[in-house]
């Protein structure tokens, strides 16, 4: 290869590792359009880390029909839902 080596002047640097630079960077980069690329976590409604209340998918009729017994039942859906389990499990 001929002519100069327009590369050969660069040299390592360290990158500064502050919480301000870092969150300047972050700034900079978000302002010129650039996303955040990490990698996400399971898509999905995650459980409730207080409760561990489940999010089931039902039928959409069947899910009304579990609305409307526990709204002519004076109780929640949860509720319902708990005295189903609780005979299902007796059930011999």
């Amino acid at each position: 290869m001929t002519g100069s080596n327009r590369l050969a002047g660069l040299k390592a640097r360290p990158k500064g590792t502050t919480v301000e630079e870092v969150r300047r960077v972050d700034e900079v980069g978000e302002a010129r359009g650039f996303l955040d690329r990490t990698p996400r976590k399971k898509p999905g409604r995650k459980p409730s880390p207080r409760t561990h209340q489940l999010h089931p998918k039902v039928f959409p009729t069947v899910g009304q029909e579990i609305a409307a017994e526990a709204e002519r039942l004076g109780i929640t859906q949860g509720q319902l839902i708990e005295e189903m389990w609780s005979i299902y499990k007796n059930k011999p």
